[in-house]
């Protein structure tokens, strides 16, 4: 069911487009800004090197428990509102985190900054309710690549900014960001109120059925579940291999690595057409392909090689480009399925890949402290290997296929 208020017949303005893109790349930004700054943090606020690790941590927690139990109510909430508060109570956590000198307080609003951050998947669904069927996976495309550049600039801008302004500088700055990104879209977003009138406990409950009922959701969730794991075990064991011997990258060249990851989101439109023109289950099979391809291409190049390092340059591209149009093709599809759940369906999509994400970036720092660099490349090959072989099954399972 679509609202009225919103007419999908008629093609979405593309300076909206450009909008919600940008608005998605501002807010998932704040996911990833205390990453590369979590030992300078810990030090201000009074943490052990461990323990600092807990201001990523909980920043990602309060983003999985916002997928679970907020996004979902943009099936039932009139969209503008629930995004508008969700951005206003970002900005002045941001505010209030840019100040903090207590641990336990920042460490709470780092929960909460994860939480608000989730008003970019409100928006994702939101631009697919706007976009007519026709041109809906470009639309998604277009918006998502906005939501990549936020995940990837991150880290080099937050790296760069702490290194000239201090680290509180880049709290204050989203904060701004974000409280101005509000008034934008108070007066850019047109309204939707869904006419899916379901209480709240039964909306949640509905998640685990939708869960159970969909095998698209399920099968385009373990795809990419697995590229996003060895997505997040390369960006978080490579700044750990570029600081080391033979390289000794400073920070400031990690963070300028960091950026060439960026060209890898220039895919996802082309992969939204893709999907638009029914090409879905081949485009999967390159997606796939191209981030195990990703993480075997450095194996092939000894460490102390002067190829090394352009070779690592080469795998960071293929790994964001195969993620990056993989995620938008699950969109497409899970968007698919129906509008009047379609929040949901997103919430429990990226709450599924969110948590291989978690899985593999933890097997990343776990294998790279025993086994080295080639161990967390063979995971990082391992998983979507796994994704490719739960993929062929599609092909022998036609009933299945059909609903793709």
């Amino acid at each position: 069911m679509h609202s009225a208020s919103i007419p999908t017949e008629k093609s979405v303005s593309p300076s909206l487009i450009f909008i919600l893109a940008a608005a998605c790349g501002i807010i998932a930004a704040n996911l990833y800004y205390a990453q590369p700054l979590i030992g300078s943090i810990g030090s201000t606020i009074g943490l052990s090197s461990g323990a600092a690790a807990l201001i990523v941590t909980l920043t990602q927690v309060g983003y999985g428990i916002g997928l679970l139990f907020i996004v979902p109510l943009g099936d039932i909430l009139e969209n503008r509102k629930l995004i508008l508060s969700s951005l206003l109570l970002t900005a002045a956590v941001l505010t209030i985190a840019a100040v903090i000198k207590n641990a336990i307080l920042f460490l709470t609003a780092s929960l909460v900054i994860g939480v608000g951050s989730v008003a970019a998947q409100i928006l994702v669904p939101y631009a697919a309710h706007l976009s007519p069927e026709a041109v809906r996976g470009r639309n998604v495309g277009n918006v998502m690549s906005g939501l990549l550049l936020g995940n990837m600039l991150a880290r080099p801008i937050s790296s760069l900014v702490a290194e000239y302004m201090g680290w509180r500088a880049i709290y204050f700055i989203s904060a701004a960001l974000i409280f101005a990104l509000a008034l934008v879209l108070a007066k850019a977003l047109p309204s939707r109120k869904p006419s899916t009138a379901t209480a709240y406990p039964a909306l949640l409950h509905s998640m685990l059925h939708l869960l159970k009922a969909t095998p698209a959701l399920r099968r385009r969730a373990i795809y990419h579940a697995c590229v996003f794991g060895t997505f997040s075990l390369f960006w978080t064991t490579v700044p750990l291999v570029l600081t080391s011997p033979p390289f000794h990258f400073t920070q400031k060249e990690v963070a300028l690595f960091a950026l060439v990851g960026v060209m890898g989101a220039i895919v996802a439109p082309a992969a939204g057409r893709m999907a638009d023109r029914g090409w879905v289950r081949p485009a999967t099979g390159w997606a796939l392909a191209i981030v195990i391809f990703s993480g075997l291409l450095p194996l092939l190049v000894p460490s102390s090689s002067s190829l090394a390092v352009p070779i690592l340059v080469v795998a960071a591209i293929l790994l964001d480009m195969g993620v990056s149009a993989n995620m938008v093709l699950g969109q497409r599809v899970i968007f698919s399925l129906g509008a009047e759940f379609r929040s949901r369906l997103n919430g429990l999509y990226m709450a599924i890949f969110f948590l291989g994400g978690a899985i593999g970036s933890a097997a990343g720092g776990w294998a790279y402290a025993t086994g080295g660099w080639e161990a967390a490349l063979l995971i990082g090959i391992a998983l979507p290997a796994i994704a490719m072989a739960y993929y062929a099954t599609e092909f022998f399972e036609i009933k299945e296929g059909k609903s793709h």
